[in-house]
C-alpha cells in the first residue's frame, strides 16, 4: 500500500514514519506533510492508497483538507489527540483512528484493517465521510416540526432544549419557545455534532452559551439567558471535557 502522512508536529511525523518502517513494511510512505495544504497537494500528486491524517492543525484542519480533495480513492486513518466532537464524527462514519501517542499494536491493527477493507469494499469510506462533512457545514439549519408546520432555524439560535415527556421545548435566543413532538434523545442525535451537550436527562445545552459552571455533586450551568440548568453526576465529566475544548 502507498501512503502519505499529514501532521503539523514534526516529532509525530518522525515517530509514525519510524513505526511504519519497522512494523508495517507493506506500507510505502510517499510523502510526509506538515500541514493540510501540503497534504492536499501530495494527495493530488501521488494518489495514495492510505492517508494518515491529524485533525487539529493550524490553517487547514484535517477535515478541511479532506473536503478540498478532488482525488478521494484512498482510505484514511486519523491520528489525533482526544477530541470529543471529532471522535464522534469519525465513529459515526465507521472510520479508523489512533489516539496519540501512537501505539504500535494499534497501528498494525489499523493498517491490516485498511488492507482488508480495500479488498472487500468498492468505495472508500472517506467519500461518505466527506459528504457527511459537507452536510454538517450546510446543515446548521434544522427544521422543527410544530403544530403550524415546519419552522426553520439555525442551531446557533438555540440556547438549550428541555425534555417534556415525548416532546421537547426549544428555548431560542430571540426569547421564543418552540415545542415539537420529538423526544430529547431524537433531538440530541441531530445536535450533538453541532456543539451541544446532554448535561442531564432533561436538558441538552448549546455549549457556546454557557456563562458559568458552579461546582457541586453534578454541578449547575448558568446560561447566557440566566437560566440555571442542573448537571447530572454521570454527565459531569463529559460536559467538563467538552467545555475545556471551546
Amino acid at each position: 500500500m502507498t501512503a502519505i502522512l499529514v501532521d503539523d508536529e514534526k516529532h509525530c511525523r518522525d515517530v509514525l514514519g519510524l513505526l511504519l518502517q519497522r512494523y508495517c513494511p507493506q506500507v510505502q510512505l510517499l510523502a510526509s506533510c506538515s500541514d493540510g495544504t501540503e497534504g492536499y497537494r501530495a494527495i493530488e500528486m501521488h494518489q495514495p492508497d492510505l492517508v494518515f491524517l491529524d485533525i487539529e492543525m493550524p490553517g487547514m484542519s484535517g477535515f478541511d483538507m479532506l473536503e478540498a480533495c478532488r482525488f478521494t480513492r484512498f482510505d484514511v486513518i486519523f491520528t489525533t489527540a482526544y477530541n470529543e466532537y471529532a471522535i464522534k464524527a469519525i465513529r459515526h462514519n465507521a472510520l479508523d483512528y489512533i489516539l496519540k501517542p501512537i501505539d504500535k499494536d494499534e497501528l498494525v491493527q489499523a493498517v491490516q484493517k485498511a488492507e482488508q477493507e480495500r479488498l472487500t469494499r468498492a468505495t472508500p469510506k472517506v467519500e461518505g465521510f466527506i459528504e457527511y462533512l459537507h452536510r454538517q457545514k450546510t446543515g446548521d439549519r434544522i427544521a422543527l416540526p410544530t403544530m403550524e408546520g415546519l419552522q426553520i432555524i439555525n442551531s446557533e439560535e438555540i440556547y438549550y432544549c428541555e425534555s417534556d415527556g415525548g416532546y421537547t421545548r426549544f428555548f431560542l435566543t430571540n426569547g421564543k419557545i418552540v415545542l415539537i413532538s420529538k423526544t430529547l434523545k431524537e433531538v440530541e442525535d441531530v445536535l450533538e455534532t453541532k456543539g451541544f451537550c446532554r448535561v442531564h436527562h432533561g436538558y441538552l445545552i448549546n455549549l457556546r452559551y454557557v456563562q458559568r459552571y458552579i461546582r457541586g455533586d453534578g454541578g449547575e450551568v448558568i446560561m447566557e439567558n440566566n437560566k440555571n440548568i442542573p448537571v447530572s453526576r454521570n454527565k459531569k465529566q463529559e460536559f467538563l471535557n467538552l467545555l475545556e475544548k471551546i
